[in-house]
């Protein structure tokens, strides 16, 4: 039978991992609603050109957005080591509150020339500010809350919150396009999920001023933070680089371009590409628990092994297979078949490196290498696939998507299992 106290504990931690994930859901939609919309709003924002041509220019603005995480994983991540997980965590959706609001009010280039593009390319540094102090606050504050026996299950709900938020996105996207004509959705309607977004942000900043802070940060004594502090761990440091590079490129392959590709390659509907998408999506998002709680059972490395060869042998036969799917029943098939391998990474990666880092630089160790891997390797995979594609050579993408996770398995295959040797404090 549960003791009163381990019961009143446990509802503690539920509230607390639902506190810090309501917000990460909101961070996430935000960040995606610009990945989802960039085939309506790409002509508005960008001089009259071929739609592949305002597709790449949306896209590398989408790429420039990755950059600046590290600068939100440095600036963000030294404030939460410094003041709280909490105090970064309201901090980051206040930033994107103010990114999606710009670019929901930011007049087209017909209206306002270069001054577009300008704008929006502002709100997506914001945004992107806001993101990767989001990661490294977020999975800190989950994985110091989650407790031992549960923290692989707990620390899944930041990618569950996350894939949530995307497919939140596409949900909006969806119900845009049943209830909107093209000509309105390429005029006007595209604003609407932004607008939405900025709203959404102001209640989480509202549910984040409530959340009790982790008592790892609590309990922690004085302590020096920072770079100088976090380079003290340098083969932690190259390990969240290294797991992290191939699991966020297949991330964003297998998500968000997978979206694009079913268009532009596979010759689906706008439409069509979106109910896929979605689809798979939400497959992708109910194994994340059921991933994170058989880590907690077998271990970390094992699921990261896993992901690093079955993706290391399948991206290239997966992607050459959907480029000529014959329904979207069989886009579905493949692409599920993809995020289930991904999943293996996606689910434990946040608990992963919080537990390789100490308290005092736990959520800067988390968050910059992390948003260094991601700016690299997951930013710009849009725009490397639809440059070689637009140079006719489509498919090298798939074997630098191959080199890139193979280099990740290598890590994967040193490193120590991180359930056995944790570095992050009781509660």
């Amino acid at each position: 039978m549960i003791s009163p106290k381990f019961d009143h504990e446990t509802r503690a931690r539920i509230r607390a991992i639902f506190g810090g994930s309501v917000g990460n859901l909101v961070e996430w939609y935000d960040w995606y609603t610009y990945s989802a919309f960039a085939l309506y709003f790409s002509s508005a924002f960008f001089p009259p050109a071929s739609p592949t041509a305002q597709l790449l220019n949306s896209a590398a603005v989408f790429a420039v957005g990755f950059f600046m995480r590290p600068v939100g994983g440095w600036l963000l991540g030294r404030y939460a080591d410094r003041h709280g997980r909490k105090a970064a965590l309201t901090a980051s959706v206040l930033l994107m509150c103010g990114g999606s609001l710009l670019i929901a009010v930011t007049p087209t280039y017909a209206t306002i020339g270069l001054g577009a593009p300008a704008l929006l390319l502002l709100a997506r540094l914001l945004q992107g500010i806001s993101v990767g102090g989001e990661y490294g606050a977020s999975a800190t504050y989950l994985s110091e809350r989650a407790g031992r026996a549960n923290r692989g299950f707990f620390s899944s709900f930041q990618y569950v919150t996350l894939i949530m938020g995307q497919l939140l996105a596409l949900t909006v996207l969806l119900v845009l396009q049943a209830t909107l004509t093209e000509s309105q959705l390429y005029a006007w309607g595209w604003r609407i999920p932004f607008v939405f977004g900025a709203l959404a942000a102001v209640v989480a900043i509202w549910l984040r001023r409530s959340l009790d802070e982790t008592a790892s940060f609590t309990k922690a004594q004085p302590h020096e933070s920072g770079m100088r502090a976090m380079l003290r761990h340098p083969r932690a440091v190259a390990a969240t680089f290294g797991l992290t590079a191939g699991g966020a490129l297949s991330f964003y392959v297998f998500t968000t371009y997978a979206q694009k590709f079913l268009v532009n390659t596979t010759g689906f509907s706008k439409a069509t590409a979106s109910q896929v998408n979605a689809a798979t999506l939400v497959v992708f998002m109910l194994v994340q628990p059921l991933f994170g709680a058989l880590s907690d059972r077998i271990g970390r490395r094992p699921l990261l092994i896993t992901f690093g060869v079955l993706a290391t042998l399948g991206i290239v036969p997966m992607l050459t297979a959907l480029e000529t799917a014959r329904s979207p029943l069989h886009a579905f098939v493949l692409l599920t078949a993809a995020l289930l391998v991904v999943a293996c990474y996606t689910s434990i990666n946040a608990v992963v490196k919080a537990e390789l880092f100490p308290t005092e630089v736990r959520a800067l160790g988390v968050a910059l290498p992390y948003a260094l891997a991601v700016s690299i390797f997951g930013g710009t995979a849009e725009y490397v696939a639809l440059a070689l594609k637009g140079a006719g050579h489509e498919r090298w993408f798939y074997w630098y998507a191959t080199a890139i996770v193979a280099c990740s398995l290598t890590v994967y295959a040193m490193m120590p299992d991180t359930k056995k040797h944790s570095r992050i404090l009781e509660d």
